[in-house]
């Protein structure tokens, strides 16, 4: 039961008898008089139990973009039911207009809906419906809130991929490069063609040249088909929130900079599979066919949340052996810092790196750099040294990694994933993978 303005109203018109007959009787008299019209009206308002509420399914939206949520209600009663519907969701689903007027007569039905503008990446739930029906009078009403199940899957934005035209561009320059390049680890034959002044003599196949009557070269390119397998880490690193232009949770940026370079790879003709671990594994994605790679890596990654846990590095190792048994080129998207490396991240790499191409991506906070060039007064110029030695700590880790073979890229939330993709370029370019 709910209690309206009208009965607020009402009570206050008492006032009159009072001043009219000064005295606790004219007051009980008048409290009698108001509880017993309220309870009556309370008890002719129609029972919201009669209404039958019905949630029409959510595709799944992009992080920042609209969606509309529809609500069916029947009125499955003998009275006309007056009175308001509320549409309840979890704060990050950005519900809005989550109110609207009933007018029910029996037997009909009516569509309510609602914008949602989700602002967190996940599984967005509703809580429930409540519905409110007033008396005849408009002094009380019968309230009832039951759970009517709706999920939104929000998915990751996937704002890098603005980046993605601009390195196929070069991923087609680097194809169209290949034929003059010589061959090496990482490369595979892809046609002849006639010799010209100032190409390698070694390059020169002696039996077409025979057959053709003229001198003619292998040509060779970058091997496709090769292994691409990125590592997202899910423990507590990945929970920090990282200041700047658009304040983000590191993995979010991660997930981002993983999305780029497995389309990016996708299209090299490369097969990405992506693990999501912290102690155990999270998410799975085994490659694909290129069409389907990327939706299936958006929705595997979609409802991934930080784990406030230590990361078991050892069992990272036995994933990576199990998933990928060739050389391979293994991505590991994580924390660079002292205390990541103390956990056992440092000897895992070194074991890993003997066997295939490691690459480290790490995204650095930019609140450091804000932080380090801070001189106004004494307390900053002390939070100014803390932050350089934050970044001179960064740095060596960057090159004690760097000396044990494995690739390092680290930049910050907006810049990570073109970086890495430009790493996988390199990489591509020098035969490495």
């Amino acid at each position: 039961m709910a209690v309206t303005g009208r009965a607020v109203w009402l009570a206050l018109a008492g006032l009159v008898l009072v001043v009219a007959w000064p005295g606790w009787a004219a007051v009980g008299v008048w409290t009698a008089v108001c509880v017993v019209v309220v309870g009556l009206d309370a008890l002719l308002a129609p029972s919201p139990a009669r209404l039958t509420v019905v949630r029409a399914p959510l595709p799944a939206v992009r992080l920042g973009e609209p969606r509309t949520t529809e609500l069916t209600v029947q009125n499955t009663g003998t009275k006309r039911l007056r009175g308001v519907l509320r549409d309840a969701w979890v704060p990050s689903a950005g519900a809005r207009q989550t109110r609207h007027a009933l007018d029910l007569p029996p037997g009909e039905r009516r569509r309510f809906a609602v914008e949602l503008v989700p602002t967190r990446r996940g599984d967005r739930l509703a809580d429930r419906v409540t519905v409110r029906s007033r008396g005849p009078l408009g002094l009380a009403a019968r309230q009832r809130s039951a759970p009517v199940p709706g999920r939104l899957r929000v998915l990751p934005p996937f704002t890098s991929r603005r980046h993605l035209p601009s390195r196929l561009a070069r991923l087609r320059e680097l194809d169209g490069r290949s034929a003059v390049q010589h061959r090496g680890q990482g490369t595979e034959f892809d046609s002849l063609r006639d010799y010209v002044d100032g190409d390698d003599v070694r390059s020169i196949d002696w039996r077409a040249s025979a057959r053709r009557q003229a001198v003619v070269v292998r040509t060779w390119r970058p091997e496709r088909d090769r292994r691409v397998l990125l590592v997202v880490d899910t423990s507590r690193t990945s929970a920090a929130r990282l200041d700047g232009e658009h304040p983000t949770a590191r993995l979010d940026a991660q997930i981002e900079a993983a999305l780029l370079t497995a389309a990016l790879a996708a299209r090299a003709g490369d097969r990405v599979d992506l693990v999501a671990h912290d102690r155990r594994v999270r998410a799975r994605v085994r490659g694909g066919s290129r069409g389907d790679l990327l939706p299936s890596l958006v929705e595997a990654l979609a409802p991934l949340e930080p784990s406030l846990v230590e990361a078991d590095w050892d069992a990272v190792a036995t994933e990576v052996r199990t998933t990928v048994r060739q050389r391979a080129l293994v991505v590991l998207l994580t924390a660079l810092d002292s205390s990541v490396l103390d956990s056992g991240l440092l000897g895992v790499l070194e074991q890993l790196a003997t066997r295939h191409t490691v690459v480290l991506a790490a995204v650095d906070d930019p609140a450091l750099r804000a932080l380090a060039r801070d001189r106004s007064d004494a307390e900053a110029v002390y939070t100014a040294a803390a932050a350089e030695t934050a970044t001179a700590t960064r740095d060596r880790t960057a090159r004690l990694l760097t000396r044990l073979g494995v690739e390092v890229v680290h930049a910050g939330p907006d810049e990570l994933a073109p970086a890495l993709a430009d790493r996988y370029l390199a990489l591509k370019a020098a035969g490495r993978l």
